[in-house]
């Protein structure tokens, strides 16, 4: 017996699946299937955790419904999947908010924007609020530096903390493959899979959407959004050495680094989640969790929110725009960073942990 029902017909599924095995090219799920007899509650959040979404596999297979065996495996691996999100959180007290997500995120970033705001102008007044402000430090005329500083990396080292605590219950509930560790090798291919989309991919022919025709259109806007989010970082990150290694304050000039890596980023977050949306809206709906509907929505529209404030901070920065641009930016991002560990960012992190374990699984031959 399983703990959910949910995984229980995850159980059922993969043993259907381990007998016909004519889908065992697609991806890494059922490879990864195949190296086991039996499916404890640890391996079928690994699988629904390994599983793209792709949607291959319901196409191909012969017992998917209205067949009476009623084969779905990308539904009831996505639905498990955003259960495991729950079953690992961390403090566990905080894992109802999955249950909530859409509507928590938008409370949350209606709530920071708005403080930052109303923030900006009880400390600084109208007039330096909808002031015009330029050259090095003019972003700090509105908010110190060291508080601006102090604020964002308590609540990025607070996720950080929280999503270490998640992914190292998930580690331990797969199940480290004896004499298998976490080594480099397995590290750099889950990587490069990961960079790739490897698996997002049916097969070779791409995503299953509205009808049988596959299409890459899904592979596409998740390079957009990911990369778009590590530019934006990589932004971030140079704009720290300049300040703290150069001495250069923001905001910097066009051609400087640090705006070149953000609006290339900005870019990523407004086409990325634009497409992802569109993309959501043409997918059968056989394929799809009803119930994590808003916590997919709700992340999306808070990338695409980071990007297009962050984009029209970088456009407007030399007029009375400024001030409350960059206090809708700020609510913005703060909103992102506390939500991170509790919504639809921990699948890019389960699922790279999956994929170091499948490649460690390859690596070692090993099976349970």
């Amino acid at each position: 017996m399983h703990g959910t029902r949910i995984l229980q017909e995850a159980d059922r599924l993969m043993t259907v699946c381990n007998s016909c095995r004519y889908c065992e090219g697609l991806c890494a799920v059922f490879p990864a299937m195949e190296m086991r007899r039996s499916f404890s509650d640890g391996d079928l959040n690994y699988l629904a955790n390994l599983c793209h979404a792709c949607g291959a596999c319901y196409v191909d297979c012969q017992f998917s419904p209205p067949h009476e065996f009623n084969v779905n495996v990308p539904k009831t691996l996505a639905v498990a999947r955003a259960e495991s999100y729950a079953a690992y959180a961390w403090p566990r007290a905080l894992s109802g908010v999955f249950a909530r997500n859409g509507l928590v995120i938008s409370l949350i970033a209606a709530f920071s924007m708005a403080a930052f705001i109303f923030g900006f102008a009880a400390f600084n007044g109208p007039t330096l609020l909808f002031g015009v402000h330029t050259g090095p430090g003019a972003f700090y005329k509105l908010m110190p530096h060291n508080a601006m500083a102090a604020l964002f990396s308590a609540a990025f080292l607070y996720a950080i903390l929280a999503l270490v605590m998640s992914v190292r219950a998930f580690w331990r509930d797969i199940g480290e493959p004896t004499g298998g560790r976490a080594d480099g090798g397995s590290i750099f291919q889950a990587i490069r899979d990961a960079g790739e989309l490897r698996y997002l991919h049916g097969g070779g022919v791409g995503c299953y959407n509205e009808d049988d025709r596959p299409t890459d259109r899904r592979k596409l806007y998740h390079h957009f959004t990911f990369y778009g989010f590590l530019l934006c970082f990589a932004a971030t990150s140079v704009a720290t050495l300049y300040h703290y290694l150069l001495g250069r304050e923001a905001p910097y000039a066009w051609w400087d680094l640090p705006v070149v890596l953000g609006s290339l980023g900005g870019i990523g977050l407004i086409v990325g989640p634009i497409g992802l949306l569109l993309a959501k809206g043409q997918r059968d709906p056989a394929l799809l969790d009803d119930a994590s509907y808003g916590m997919d929505v709700g992340f999306i529209a808070m990338l695409f929110l980071t990007g297009i404030t962050g984009m029209a901070l970088l456009l407007l920065r030399e007029t009375p725009a400024m001030g409350p641009l960059l206090a809708l930016h700020l609510g913005a991002v703060f909103a992102l960073f506390i939500t991170m560990p509790y919504g639809k960012f921990v699948h890019g992190i389960y699922r790279f942990a999956a994929l170091v374990r499948y490649a460690q699984e390859r690596r070692h031959g090993l099976s349970d």
